[in-house]
């Protein structure tokens, strides 16, 4: 489907839901990967829809507005043409349901560990009120918000290297109005002090530096250095295990995403008793790991 076809049908659909079916048929048509938020060309064509509408649902159910199709065309146009994720053409993006901003200094949020924050981390852990959690490489700052939004009376560290990422990290804090329960430090992985967290939580960066060209165009639009991780996509997960035990509570938790990397961290550690989530939305590669199974375990 040509670009000038997809006005045609927008011209022609007299309901949100018609004008959602021609925007999935015009992203289905062409070569994209839709793994930056969504992972199909219906729920893409929604959110672009959604986000376009300003999210009212009043617009979703009455006829869209034909002066509104400029916009959408130049939108859909623009994420066909130049292969950028969604997210990023439009500024936001979604996180265990919660709204934030996102440009090219972060990666897009799309972490499974959404579902287990949403769960506020039960059953492997029951957070007590004045607990302290600790978010490694906080990037836009959705995992911070959304444990600080869903946990409630924690207290979040977040530490991320990057100052670009801490500005944008910021924003979202004030955005939902935390800046009173999270605390944002620039510092590679770990903070100064070693605080006994109850538990930390990263998705560090897990892919090997030589898949980085492999993958879809979509992901050269995100920062390389919070993908990569030497060449094995472990250098961060490694540095994270060796510290965590000196930062942990003496009944704190890791869990820690590797994703891809899976494979290739348990054939480094074998004899490090894991326990690997499941996830009902789906997602892997996050395993539990408690102070106990750590100490002493790559201390260093």
């Amino acid at each position: 489907m040509e670009l000038a076809e997809l006005e045609e049908a927008l011209r022609r659909g007299t309901s949100s839901e018609y004008w959602l079916r021609s925007l999935a048929a015009f992203f289905e048509s062409r070569d994209l990967c839709f793994g930056h938020g969504t992972d199909n060309a219906s729920d893409e064509a929604y959110w672009l829809l959604r986000a376009h509408q300003g999210w009212r649902d009043e617009a979703w159910s009455v006829p869209p507005d034909p002066r509104s199709i400029p916009a959408v065309l130049e939108l859909a146009g623009r994420r066909v043409r130049e292969r950028k994720p969604l997210a990023y053409l439009l500024g936001e993006a979604w996180f265990a349901g919660l709204r934030f901003e996102v440009d090219e200094r972060v990666l897009i949020p799309r972490s499974p560990l959404a579902e287990l924050i949403e769960r506020q981390f039960q059953p492997w852990c029951r957070l007590r009120p004045a607990d302290r959690v600790l978010d490694i490489g906080a990037g836009s700052g959705c995992i911070a918000v959304a444990v600080a939004h869903h946990c409630r009376d924690v207290i979040v560290d977040a530490t991320e290297a990057s100052v670009e990422a801490l500005a944008v990290a910021r924003a979202n804090v004030a955005r939902h109005a935390l800046g009173s329960r999270i605390r944002l430090l620039q510092a590679d992985l770990f903070p100064r002090s070693e605080i006994g967290y109850r538990l930390i939580v990263s998705n560090p960066p897990y892919v090997p530096e030589g898949r980085l060209e492999e993958l879809p165009a979509e992901y050269a639009w995100e920062p390389a250095t919070a993908l990569t991780a030497g060449t094995d996509g472990l250098t961060c997960v490694e540095r994270i295990l060796a510290r965590a035990p000196r930062y942990l509570a003496p009944d704190g938790l890791l869990i820690l995403e590797v994703g891809e990397a899976q494979d290739a961290f348990t054939a480094a550690h074998p004899g490090l008793s894991v326990t690997w989530l499941e996830f009902e939305r789906g997602g892997e590669g996050v395993f539990m790991l408690t102070r106990r199974d750590l100490t002493g375990y790559l201390e260093g």
